[in-house]
Order: C-alpha cells, then structure tokens, then sequence
C-alpha cells in the first residue's frame, strides 16, 4: 500500500493546485501531432497516464516561434487553433484528477531548417549544436517578439485548460544560451553581466505572469552538463535559479542531465547509474526558497522515486520514460502492486529511438504506447468465450502473447525448450549494465504466475507432441538461429565466409551462454551495428579479452545511433582496450586469424587472433511451424520465428497475437 512509499504519495501545493502525489509524467516530446494539431493519438496517451495516477502531467514542448519548429510532430506555433484542439486533452485528464501543463520552448542556435523553413535565432549568432549551420544573432526587435510570443504561448495554454506552463531553459536552449557567458557574448543590456545576461529570462517569466495571473503555475526546465567546459555547470546553475527564485519568478524548477553538446545524458540508456539527476535536484534544493523542485534524470522506480523525495533531495520527481513502459505506475505503487509495475529498461530503442527518426513515441516494452486510442491502453477487454492456448517458445514473443492471452481469460500454457523463461532476450540481459532486461523478464515469471499460466520448462515439443496436447489454438514463438555462416551485407555474393567452417568460430549466443571457448585476443566481425555485436564486444572486453572488432559500418554501434547511447558505448570499449576496424569487411578466417579487405579502397591486410565470434543476423525456427502447417490446427507465427529481429517486434506480435486470440 502506500504506506511503502509514504513521502511518494503526500499530497503537494503548487501555487492554486495540490498534487495528489509526488510521481509527474514529464515532457517529453511524443511528436504526434497531426497537422500540427493534438488529436486521438495525444488524447490516449495523457489520458492513459492520468487513469494510471500521475499527479501531473507535463505536455510536450510547444514551440513559440516559426524559427524553432524542430519535428515533423510539433505543434503549431503561434495560432489561437490550438486552444480547442487541446480542451478535450486538458477537460479528460483533469477529470482523472491530473494537474496538467504545458511546457513552452525556442531552442535558439540548434533548430532545424529541414522542418522550420527557418534560420535558427540565437543571441549572438554561435553555431548549432543540431547540425552544421550557424545561427542569427537576434535584434532587440526580435529578442521582443520571442518574449511575446512565450507570453501569447501562455495565454493559449491557460485558455485551452492547462493548470500552467513549463518554460524550456535546459540543454543549452535559447534561455540557456542566453545565461551562458559562452553562447552571450552581446555588449547590449541583454549580455556581458550576470544581470544583464538574466535579463531575457526575467523579461520572458514576469511577462508570461502579467498575462496569465496568479491563478497559473510557471514551471522552469533547467539541466546541467558537467561533461563540457563551456555548457551548464551546477555551480553556476545554482546562481542562476537562486536569482530567479528570489524574485519569485517560478513555482517549480525540473533538473535534468546533458545537453546539446553531449547528447547522451539527455535521455540517460543502461549505461548510466541510477537517479542521475537526484544529486543536482539536491543542490537546487538548498538555495531556493519559495520554489518547489522536481528531479528527472534516470529515477526509474517508485523505490528510487520515495527515496529522493524522503532524502530531501526532491520535492516532486520526473519519471517519463517508467511512465512509457508502465502508465500505470503510480496507482500500482499507490495500491502495495509495486512488483506489478513493469520497469523500463532504459533502451531508448521506441521511445527517443522513434523520436530520433521524426516519428511519433512508443515503447519496446509496451507497444500500447502511443496506441492507446486504438488499442485502449494496456488494458485487457476478457474474452467471452474462454479457450485453451499453447504457447511455444518463453522468449519476450512468448512471454507477451501467454501474459495477454492469459489476461483476457484464456487457459494458458507455456512450453519453454530451455531451463529458464526469456530466450535469447536473457542472454542480452547477461551484458554490461543490461540486467533491466533480466528484471523484466522476471516481471513476466510474476505476471504468468498470478495469471494462472502453466509455464513448462525444459519442454521441447516436436509436432507430434504438439497436436497431442489438444488445445484451441497454438502460438509458435520458437525464435531464431544463428546461421553460423559469416554472411556480411556488404559481400552479397558470398553466402559464407571462407574458412567459417574451421576451428575457433563461435556466435554471439555461444559467447553469452559461456559455451564458447575463446583465447585471448577475440576477432568479433559486428555485422548489425547494434548491441548484438556491441554489447558482446563489451562483455568480452570486461573479462579480460583482447578485442578487435571488424564492422562494414562507419563506426561501432552505427544502428545504435538512434538511442543515443552508441558514443558511451564506443568510450567504454575504447577504455577497455578494444580495437575495431570500420568500413571493412572479412573475407577469409585462417583459425588463427583473418583476412580483413577495406571497402574504401580494397586494401588487404592480416589480423591475427585466437577466435572469432559472428554477431550476423540470425535466420528463423520455423521447423516447428511448417511441420504443423498442414496439421489443421490454428497456428500462429510471431517473432523470430517469423524473421529474425529484435526483441521490439516480438513483443509487439505477441501483443497483437494475444489480443486476436
């Protein structure tokens, strides 16, 4: 009960409105805009988060200017349109008890022509951080209109409905290269001493204040970046927050990590400790006084969430991408459920992964996100007509399809060939800093368990034994193979790779199961970019292994890119000791070593190693399925088993298998 979590769920003043507990749905930007407009995709999502118990809910950035239009996704800027298009938003998920704002941005130097047909404005013309351009350095005129347009921005929010706005001033945005003496480097009233370079910001609130009332929450967004000379230091922030909050200009600030210079922080992966950002929240905490203050950052869990705000480090926390996987974390938490709250497990892979690539949000782990208003969030409409469904296969295919299944009011088995529930999925688990994934694995032990699943381990079927067991309807789930043959993209007419067949070649699989016997200096040829072949190359690194990575890829971790987390990992590996080639391919393994051929310029040269180890794409088990296709049983294929992919799509399929059944 909440009684766990007591400092979680007290209730808080900010300013008119009282939040029922401490757990706020953060911005973030969902980019589902249609048109520029909220519709049923924005209405499902939020709506979802207020049932699921947030206290409040910040709606993501609304950008002030035609000069900061950054997605595809945004809203429009600058029209009254907006107000009706975001009342059915506001009116649903206040109803559900939720205090909702919205947050307010202009990125300054680091906008993107590509959807705003615009130059980036900035205060002294520095350049982007987003791309390769360089910026306008704004007129008095126009440092003017963009304070006008954060204060029309804000009338439009408080007559759609919102209970107040967030003011976006982190990740060097156009607030922050305002402060900064490194991106304001102006000789006018607007730059060169600290007042003179606050006084864009002070402007920007008290105008928003005049215009909105007193009956309005302003919110402000700040960040700091320790990693970057020039960027946000803590030490600095603190000055700047306290200067704010002694005139009163905010009711709460968020702090958040990282910033357009070192992307990575922004949206922390596994690769970041826990509650990145309670310790700077802490620091903002001891120099406000009428301020309330909101960590984000990396706070995953409600026992991460209680202890910040019992330790004092945070009045209130920002926990977005928990909220992604698990919409209804609070009102499990709330209701003594916590063990039924599944985690996320910091992949980024849907959420800022789909961001990356300008399409709307969603979750690995619950593909409902962002399909609410089609599927009715995650939660189950019961069958009327129970039936007995095997499922084949506890990979995350499995797991999802029995949990769903199971969930609607069907009979359920589970057969799992192997000792444990999870698959190859498990064997990720098993690499640095990924035991997210073994969590979460767990997480469906519990769910199957409560749910009724008869979960059989160490249960290989074959046809025969399939037909046998006499159910309604069978989901093979069987997963896929390594192929063992070397293939690379980049040489499509060699279907193997000469020598593969000698000695010393193991798969990814091999290595993660601890089946592989490998010497010292380990050859891994990374034929997918991903963390297949990045995650191995780490674990290999961390025990010891001398590691010499050959990818056709400009650079290691290239698919990884879209998470952010693809230069962390390259640092790691590069502290480690590893070593890789890019750009290159492998056309012969010796047994002691390789041919290695650049596809830049066709050059040749030897690597020598002790083993080499295949992170290629796998192919399908669908033995299974095609010795029961003409069995006249109702069979359904999902995952691997289908083709060979990530774990994002097994996931989905067996939510849709488990609905459809």
């Amino acid at each position: 009960m909440a009684d766990e979590y007591p400092h979680l769920f007290q209730p808080l003043t900010l300013r008119h409105k009282t939040l029922r507990n401490r757990i706020v749905f953060g911005a973030h930007t969902a980019n589902m805009a249609e048109q520029g407009l909220p519709g049923a995709r924005h209405l499902g999502y939020y709506l979802e988060r207020a049932k699921g118990g947030a206290a409040m809910i910040v709606v993501e950035p609304v950008p002030v200017h035609a000069t900061t239009v950054l997605t595809r996704g945004n809203f429009r800027h600058a029209d009254d349109v907006l107000v009706p298009a975001f009342r059915p938003i506001t009116e649903a998920c206040k109803s559900e008890g939720a205090v909702m704002i919205q947050q307010l941005y202009h990125v300054g130097a680091h906008g993107d022509f590509d959807n705003s047909y615009r130059p980036a404005w900035s205060p002294s013309g520095m350049p982007s951080y987003h791309d390769a351009d360089g910026s306008h350095a704004m007129s008095e005129a126009e440092i003017e209109e963009i304070i006008e347009g954060f204060a029309e921005a804000a009338r439009r929010a408080q007559e759609a409905g919102f209970d107040g706005v967030e003011i976006f001033a982190a990740y060097n945005a156009l607030i922050e290269q305002f402060w900064l003496p490194w991106s304001n480097r102006r000789d006018d009233r607007w730059g060169g001493s600290f007042e003179n370079r606050m006084r864009f910001s002070t402007e920007l609130l008290s105008r928003i204040r005049d215009r909105v009332g007193n009956d309005f929450i302003i919110g402000l967004a700040v960040s700091v970046d320790a990693s970057v000379e020039v960027a946000m230091h803590i030490e600095s922030l603190a000055k700047i927050v306290a200067w704010h909050d002694e005139r009163r200009l905010m009711d709460y600030v968020t702090c958040g990590t990282g910033s357009y210079f070192n992307f990575g922080e922004l949206i922390p992966t596994f690769q970041y400790p826990d509650k990145l950002g309670a310790p700077l929240a802490e620091a903002l905490k001891r120099v406000v006084g009428h301020a309330r203050v909101q960590a984000e950052s990396h706070i995953r869990t409600p026992e991460s969430a209680n202890y910040t705000v019992a330790s004092g480090q945070a009045d209130m926390i920002s926990i977005v991408r928990g909220q992604i996987a698990d919409p209804h974390l609070a009102n499990k938490t709330r209701a003594g459920r916590a063990e039924d709250v599944r985690g996320c497990i910091s992949c980024n892979q849907m959420c800022w992964g789909r961001r990356s690539r300008d399409y709307w949000i969603s979750c690995l782990i619950n593909p409902s996100a962002g399909r609410e208003f089609e599927w009715g969030g995650d939660r189950f409409t019961r069958t009327a007509a129970a039936r007995q469904v095997l499922v084949v296969g506890g990979g995350p295919a499995g797991l999802e399809a029995a949990r769903v299944a199971a969930e609607r009011g069907h009979r359920v088995i589970l057969a799992e060939a192997g000792p444990y529930l999870g698959g190859a999925f498990r064997l990720a688990g098993m690499q640095p800093r990924r035991s997210q994934i073994i969590e979460l694995i767990d997480w469906y032990d519990r769910q199957l368990a409560k749910l009724g699943v008869e979960v059989r381990l160490n249960c290989l079927l074959d046809a025969d034994e399939v037909s046998a067991i006499g159910v309604d309807a069978i989901v093979l789930a069987t997963g896929s193979q390594p192929t063992g043959t070397g293939f690379q993209r980049q040489r499509p007419a060699a279907d193997r790779l000469e020598g593969v067949e000698r000695s010393n070649v193991w798969s990814i699989e091999d290595v993660m199961s601890r089946t592989a016997r490998l010497g010292k200096r380990v050859l891994l040829l990374d034929d997918t970019g991903d963390w297949r072949g990045g995650g191995t190359a780490w674990h290999l690194a961390e025990r010891g292994h001398e590691v010499v990575i050959v990818t056709a890829q400009p650079m290691i971790g290239y698919w990884i890119q879209r998470t952010a987390g693809d230069g962390t990992l390259r640092a790691r590996l590069a502290q480690l000791g590893a070593s890789w080639h890019t750009e290159s391919v492998l056309t012969a393994w010796h047994g002691n070593g390789a041919t290695l051929r650049s596809l830049l310029d066709g050059r040749e040269s030897r690597i020598d190693a002790d083993a080499l180890v295949l992170a290629t794409t796998n192919v399908s088990d669908a033995s299974l399925a095609e010795e029961l296709a003409d069995s006249g049983l109702e069979l359904h294929v999902v995952g691997d088993a289908v083709a060979a992919r990530l774990a994002v799509h097994a996931i989905y399929e067996g939510r849709v298998v488990g609905m459809q059944l």
